[in-house]
């Protein structure tokens, strides 16, 4: 049978089934069929979809879910939506049903979070970046070099002093902070406009570089004398397709689960800072739910946060593979090469000073941030 290349690999007999359980079932069901492979016969796909509308109808409680990312994208990007949904799921024995909206079908990034805020979604997920005009705080992530790793980043968003510091400033908001997915630094992209191979910072003067709505790296770009642009996610691949920018700074995955991998020429792992991402859902409507419900969604948080560090080398496989195998050329840097980096734009300089008695309210506070982000004591992500 043929595979039907605009959709993903699916063939035509299975992209019916998907269309037909979207139409009858709803994405959600059609989603849980194509995540456990159950479209290879209708009546096994009609199973899972009796199963989805039953486990919503005997549900008392209906949690719409939010992200950017289309099913399937967690064997590249481990967003891990659809584990997320089964163990929310399932730790509450039933009582809530997750429905899940994703491809941004209920918004994406800060208009997403709006939502959430507003209450017109109960939950959702978008990156540290575009989470940052809503709780500015949470952009200390973005000073370079001083989490930037897997294992730092998670240190810190685990840690009692994020939780006792950078919560109640999200709480203070209207979000409920539930947890942060582990993807991997964020890299230097190059369109195809760009010929050199980029590895010190001083190639960087000049480059139209598109970043997200965070003041850090803004700051960022600019002491790297490139041109930083705000360029909203969902025009970022126009924006590099028509030379608008000459570059972008997704981790790879990202790069590739949308679709950029024919629009650059070039990689390079820099690892300035995380790609942070978080889930939250809204504050009110979680503190309405019955304590013993609270309860299982911070349970199933934590048991999708666990799924997710494990998740990160495959996916970063994966991607990598089909990456290189466009013709993207990906660049490592050498230690020596690091640290030009770290010299240039690292957090231990002083222009990063105000920023941190801004947004940790003194460089004591901020020292203490660093210290728990050094500190590993109960997680565990690899690195490259």
């Amino acid at each position: 049978m043929q595979k039907d290349t605009k959709n993903k690999g699916l063939t035509s007999s299975e992209r019916r089934r998907f269309l037909k359980l979207s139409a009858g079932c709803g994405i959600t069901a059609a989603m849980v069929a194509l995540s456990k492979n159950a479209l290879g016969s209708d009546e096994i796909a009609s199973q899972v979809a009796r199963k989805e509308t039953e486990r919503k109808a005997a549900a008392e409680h209906h949690m719409i879910l939010g992200t950017a990312y289309a099913p399937g994208v967690s064997r590249s990007y481990p967003i891990m939506q659809l584990d997320f949904k089964e163990n929310i799921q399932n730790a509450s024995l039933g009582k809530i049903y997750v429905q899940l909206a994703h491809s941004g079908k209920v918004g994406a990034s800060g208009a997403l979070a709006r939502k959430v805020q507003k209450a017109t979604v109960q939950a959702g997920q978008c990156s540290i970046s575009n989470f940052a005009p809503f709780v500015p705080e949470v952009d200390l992530i973005n000073i370079p070099y001083w989490c930037s790793e897997n294992q730092t980043f998670v240190n810190l968003v685990t840690s009692d002093t994020w939780k006792n510091e950078i919560h109640p400033k999200i709480e203070a908001r209207g979000f409920k902070p539930l947890w942060y997915p582990c993807i991997d630094p964020r890299t230097l992209a190059m369109g195809k406009g760009v010929k050199e191979k980029i590895t010190t910072p001083d190639q960087m003067r000049g480059i139209k570089f598109r970043i997200p709505n965070s003041k850090m790296l803004q700051r960022t770009y600019h002491l790297l004398h490139a041109n930083p642009i705000l360029v909203e996610w969902v025009n970022a691949a126009v924006a590099i397709r028509t030379g608008h920018v000459d570059a972008l700074d997704p981790a790879l995955g990202a790069l590739y689960v949308f679709g950029f991998k024919h629009l650059l020429s070039q990689i390079t792992f820099a690892d300035i800072v995380q790609d942070a991402q978080i889930y939250f859902c809204n504050l009110e409507w979680f503190n309405r739910l019955p304590q013993p419900l609270r309860a299982s969604i911070d349970f199933a948080s934590e048991m999708t946060m666990r799924q997710n560090h494990a998740k990160v080398p495959a996916a970063r496989a994966h991607a990598e593979m089909q990456m290189t195998a466009a013709g993207i050329k990906l660049h490592r840097l050498s230690p020596d090469e690091k640290a030009q980096w770290r010299q240039k734009i690292g957090a231990q300089l002083a222009v990063w000073d105000d920023v941190k008695k801004q947004l940790a309210g003194s460089l004591a506070q901020f020292d203490k941030f660093k210290e728990a982000a050094d500190t590993t004591v109960n997680y565990y992500v690899p690195e490259r």
